[in-house]
């Protein structure tokens, strides 16, 4: 179970580290060395980046994911996922992430009317971990 969530976070930390680079316009969106089918294109996906919707608390929601999957990686590689204080961190964190993908998801969908897959791939992983931080802690 650690070595999914630590692949997830993995993941996830590098699409979260893509953002908060566009975000804070350190790269652009449709740089070469980043794959084609991970390249946010400027009019849509890109855009989501610079709306209010991707700062709910302030900084950029990707920096705070990057936070989030971090701590998750150090997690899973560390063994703090299996002790009941950490675990409960863990997994209260990985249910607000939930929460907001669900808001998020929305915004994407009905405010925006912007089908970013980065988003959603991010706002899945999150719902992943969750799940599986629940195995986790019923596999004790």
């Amino acid at each position: 179970m650690n070595l999914a969530i630590g692949v997830l976070a993995a993941v996830g930390l590098a699409i979260a580290t893509y953002f908060t680079a566009v975000a804070w316009r350190w790269t652009k969106p449709d740089v070469r060395w980043i794959p084609a089918f991970c390249r946010l294109e400027a009019r849509t996906c890109a855009s989501v980046v610079f709306t209010p919707s991707a700062r709910v608390f302030g900084p950029p929601n990707s920096l705070l994911g990057q936070v989030f999957y971090a701590a998750l990686l150090a997690g899973a590689v560390s063994g703090w996922l299996t002790d009941p204080l950490f675990w409960l961190f863990y997994f209260g964190a990985s249910l607000a992430t939930v929460a907001l993908g669900v808001y998020l998801s929305y915004a994407l969908l009905f405010v925006l009317r912007v089908p970013c897959p980065l988003c959603f791939a991010s706002h899945g992983i999150n719902a992943v971990i969750c799940g599986l931080l629940l195995l986790v802690r019923t596999a004790q």
